[in-house]
């Protein structure tokens, strides 16, 4: 976070000192800028001070300027200075966020006691942010990472200790163990929570258009290159960039990615020209990079600007106590996205649950969940208890509907990707779904009604 700081813009050079000279006595600490552009740089979600503008300005004008620091941080104020026929302009003004405005002529100690109000709540406001990211939204987190094992509290302390910082992270877990939850949740104890949130799935990019992707590109910089495109990282200006499976990323363009997070500025293809980047990176793997690097697949030096902190995400065989109030929350959700009467599992069902490894970690879970709602059986699945005394038709029919249900959870209750996906004929699922009594109403997306038929 900036210390508190007035940035006066004003293109009146005599005005700009005069009034700087004023808010100096006052004990402010002032920067004064000709144009708005170089105050606005230094705008960030962070920013501990406010902005005292002129309202009429060549260039960006104080209006524009306004709005463009809201965009950034809708709590930063913004004091605009007016001409006595400006005044409607000012009310437009202060409708549209102005914290406050002052009128031409003006005396210092009029304006400087506007401005030290408005320090003042701007301090509040980050405190407050602080005092929610540390403490008031413990609830939100352990909702969303729930678990009560020793492991699970360290991961939400550091999560609470890192998120208000702008660190970059290096997120490390197996699959399905939530390692994009905990980059969410990092973004959103953050000063940056209002501004976006990019997750970027590196190994789902295709590698000829990885760089465009990323970085953007000018017309003409490739063939079939007709018009300029923003890449990815622009869309998260004053945000947070996810890099997931960043292990996925080609040799090739670590590099390049490296000086984007050392130097904070952009290059698009096909262009000579950097612009800045306001971002935090976060960056999540499914290995140890460290291997990666030793193999020869990741960039030592990349790994080394990432690693600033590190956080794993524990399987959920580290954590097997927290199983049960894990599938109970699970279960929970799922009743009601599935709009189904809600649900509780046996103590003794729990208990077996608990004496899994679960290889899918909290995905596989959440899966089980699934199933327990919709009322199917899993006797032959070891997230249940398992009775191998049947017969041979009764274990073969059971795993045939577990394999109907898993796919119909899959698809959400389209049954064509279904009967294609199994090879299967549309009559046999129809014949099969009979026989076995599932009804696909139950695995539609809740919302408005869905289409009948092989939707």
């Amino acid at each position: 976070m900036t210390p508190p700081v007035v940035l006066l813009v004003d293109d009146d050079e005599d005005l700009r000192n005069s009034t700087t000279q004023a808010l100096d006595l006052a004990g402010l600490q002032v920067d004064g800028f000709s144009r708005a552009e170089p105050a606005l740089d230094r705008i960030t979600a962070g920013f501990g001070g406010v902005v005292i503008s002129d309202i009429r300005m060549p260039g960006l004008d104080g209006l524009t300027l306004m709005n463009r620091i809201h965009d950034i941080d809708r709590d930063v104020p913004v004091i605009l200075i007016t001409g006595h026929g400006d005044v409607p302009l000012a009310v437009r003004a202060m409708r549209e966020g102005a914290h406050d405005f002052i009128e031409k002529p003006f005396s210092g100690a009029q304006l400087a006691s506007i401005a030290v109000r408005a320090l003042e709540f701007r301090q509040l406001v980050l405190e407050n942010r602080r005092l929610r990211a540390a403490a008031g939204q413990s609830d939100d987190l352990e909702m969303r990472l729930v678990g009560r094992s020793d492991r699970m509290i360290a991961l939400r302390r550091q999560i609470r200790t890192i998120g208000p910082s702008d660190a970059d992270v290096l997120i490390v877990g197996d699959t399905g163990t939530g390692k994009e939850i905990v980059a969410r949740a990092l973004h959103d104890l953050s000063p940056r929570a209002a501004r976006p949130f990019i997750a970027i799935t590196c190994s789902a990019l295709p590698d000829t258009l990885i760089e465009s992707e990323l970085f953007g590109h000018e017309a003409g910089a490739f063939p079939g290159a007709i018009r300029a495109r923003m890449g990815k990282f622009d869309h998260a200006r004053g945000g947070t960039i996810l890099l997931d499976d960043i292990g996925a990323m080609p040799m090739d363009v670590q590099g390049k990615l490296l000086r984007v997070i050392e130097e904070r500025v952009i290059t698009p293809l096909g262009s000579n020209a950097q612009h800045q980047l306001d971002a935090r990176f976060i960056a999540t793997s499914r290995v140890a990079l460290e291997a990666e690097v030793a193999a020869g697949r990741f960039r030592a030096d990349l790994l080394y600007r990432l690693n600033v902190v590190s956080l794993r995400v524990p399987p959920l065989s580290e954590r097997l106590e927290d199983v049960p109030q894990l599938f109970t929350r699970l279960l929970s959700e799922a009743c009601l996205r599935h709009r189904l009467p809600s649900r509780m599992a046996s103590p003794a069902f729990l208990a077996e649950l608990s004496r899994n490894d679960w290889p899918g970690n909290v995905r596989e879970l959440r899966n089980t969940a699934e199933r327990f709602a919709l009322g199917v059986q899993m006797t032959d699945t070891p997230t249940a208890p398992r009775d191998n005394s049947g017969k041979l038709a009764d274990m073969m029919a059971a795993h045939e509907r577990k394999l109907l249900v898993d796919a119909l959870i899959r698809h959400q209750g389209a049954l064509r990707p279904v009967y294609e996906a199994l090879g299967l004929s549309r009559k046999a699922l129809y014949d099969k779904l009979v026989r076995h009594g599932i009804d696909k109403g139950h695995f539609l997306p809740a919302g408005p009604d869905t289409a009948q038929g092989d939707v």
